[in-house]
């Protein structure tokens, strides 16, 4: 069976040649056959025999590509982009929702395109004159016509549309209603390398169009929940396995032609994050035990060993799952670099935990499907070059980083002495990087934390960079103390947020008076993607 081909096109049709695949499955099977049966096939010579017409496929011209319009302007895409000429063109009435699966399998049968044809082509059946339509509808039509002259065809099937009305509009084209006075046609080269990407929402009509057009091409058909493939586990697994060197998508939402090769080159890896997919947030919700491994006075993290640590957070995650319509994933948010009351070998203020210490703690929760966040304290020392200090870590899927402004110091400043602040500038150029580095690798979306309990501590905030698709950006209300005094601190963080930003929560053991269970924690609006214990 022909790569991409259907179940349909494997029943015996009036117009399709019989494979020698089935005729060796016969032969092979006549060989252990009880000697007091007879058993004989040959295998035909149809194949390659010149009586049958054979269409001309041709890859899409650019690697990535992006159809939009109506359901006729849809087919039409797809048949321009994958085929040269064709002997057979099936035309079907785009309105007719209960003739078009029988059009499809005729399409397939007769190795042909289908496309569709407005309502008003078919409004009038017994006058056999086509009536006009609206202008947009004519246009459409139009464009079909136009597309059926460049394919060549020897014969044109209508189905679910007058022969007269058809013929009016394609004169000179030798249009039937009646299958069987098709010419014989055969299967033409298949478009290994070729994936159609199609909304799995879309219309009916245009997805049997779309699809039997490919599926007569032997391109491959992938359905996508929603509209970026990184986002759709099963998307991802079938672009792993295709790795197409074309993929032609049906529908804007799939964004312009870079976007969609950008997020194709990610899901073609076949590497998922913990829970699924490519997109960190909000396609999960992530519940973290944050500290310095070690050092309990500095979080809930360094209270325990690793292996307990990784027991604990699992532990805090399950209490969420009934509560939220995403997976969710335990995390580790490890600070990685230590703000320090004196400054330190290189005058920072600020401790760099060694490559070696953090490597044991990143390889552990990545085998236990846990997410990484590494975070970073930096006194005076600039967050970007903290951040290329981690960087063999950052490039693994599972690991994202956090930026903690309260710790950042001006010159002559000291930690705990104020609470700190960073240039949106500063921020940005980080966020540059790491998107970056995220593309270059081909990584699954990266998470990016921002920790903020003042508004002073990002300056120019609404000027953040939210355009990358590579990152996916939180704010993460990091304040402490009673449930209204984090209230009034959430509504001023998010209220005052850029667009394009999720948010995270922060609940203190020891600090907070009380805890939030987490269902309260659950409560706040918008609902934190990331939910932190320190």
């Amino acid at each position: 069976m022909l790569h991409g081909r259907s179940a349909l096109s494997r029943r015996p049709g009036w117009a399709r040649a019989p494979r020698p695949r089935l005729a060796g499955a016969v032969l092979a099977l006549c060989a252990v056959a009880s000697a007091a049966t007879a058993c004989t096939a040959t295998v035909p010579a149809a194949q390659h025999d010149p009586a049958y017409l054979v269409a001309r496929t041709r890859p899409p011209a650019s690697a990535s590509s992006v159809l939009t319009g109506p359901a006729s302007a849809l087919a039409v895409g797809v048949a321009e982009q994958l085929f040269a000429a064709a002997p057979v063109v099936v035309v079907a009435n785009a309105s007719d929702p209960a003739g078009l699966p029988a059009a499809a399998t005729r399409a397939e049968r007769a190795h042909a395109p289908l496309l569709l044809a407005s309502p008003a082509v078919s409004a009038h059946p017994g006058s056999g004159v086509a009536q006009p339509g609206s202008s947009s509808a004519q246009a459409a039509d139009a464009a079909v016509w136009t597309a059926i002259g460049a394919l060549r065809p020897r014969a044109v099937l209508a189905v679910g549309i007058p022969q007269a009305a058809l013929s009016a509009q394609l004169p000179g084209v030798h249009v039937i209603t009646n299958p069987a006075r098709l010419p014989p046609t055969r299967a033409p080269a298949p478009l290994r390398h070729v994936v159609l990407l199609v909304h799995q929402g879309s219309p009916g009509a245009t997805s049997l169009a779309i699809a039997a057009t490919a599926q007569v091409a032997g391109a491959r058909v992938v359905a996508v929940r929603g509209y970026d493939p990184r986002a759709d586990p099963r998307a991802i697994t079938a672009l792993a396995a295709a790795r197409p060197q074309q993929v032609l998508a049906v529908g804007g939402g799939f964004g312009p032609p870079a976007l969609l090769a950008a997020r194709v080159a990610v899901a073609t890896t076949g590497v998922q994050l913990p829970g699924g997919g490519q997109i960190v947030v909000p396609e999960r919700r992530l519940v973290a035990l944050y500290g310095d491994p070690g050092t309990p006075s500095l979080g809930a993290l360094g209270q325990q060993g690793l292996t307990a640590s990784i027991a604990r957070v699992r532990k805090l995650a399950a209490f969420y799952r009934p509560l939220s319509r995403v997976p969710v994933v335990p995390a580790f948010e490890i600070i990685a670099t230590v703000a320090q009351g004196h400054p330190g070998p290189n005058g920072t203020y600020s401790y760099a935990n060694p490559v070696t210490f953090l490597r044991p703690w990143i390889r552990r929760a990545s085998q236990a499907r846990l997410y990484v966040v590494l975070d970073l304290q930096p006194g005076r020392a600039s967050l970007l070059a903290q951040a290329k200090e981690y960087q063999a870590f950052l490039e693994r899927p599972n690991v994202g980083l956090a930026l903690d402004p309260e710790w950042a110091l001006a010159p002559g400043q000291r930690p705990l002495k104020q609470i700190g602040s960073v240039s949106v500038a500063e921020v940005n150029s980080v966020i540059n990087w790491l998107a970056a580095l995220t593309a270059r690798y081909r990584l699954p979306q990266k998470l990016l934390v921002l920790h903020q309990f003042r508004l002073s501590m990002i300056q120019g905030e609404q000027r953040l960079n939210t355009r990358h698709d590579d990152l996916a950006i939180v704010i993460h209300m990091d304040g402490q103390g009673t449930p209204g005094d984090k209230q009034q601190t959430w509504n001023a963080v998010t209220g005052a947020a850029p667009a394009g930003v999720f948010f995270g929560w922060k609940n203190f053991f020891v600090k907070d008076h009380p805890v939030l269970t987490p269902p309260e924690t659950m409560a706040h609006f918008p609902q934190p993607v990331m939910i932190s214990y320190q």
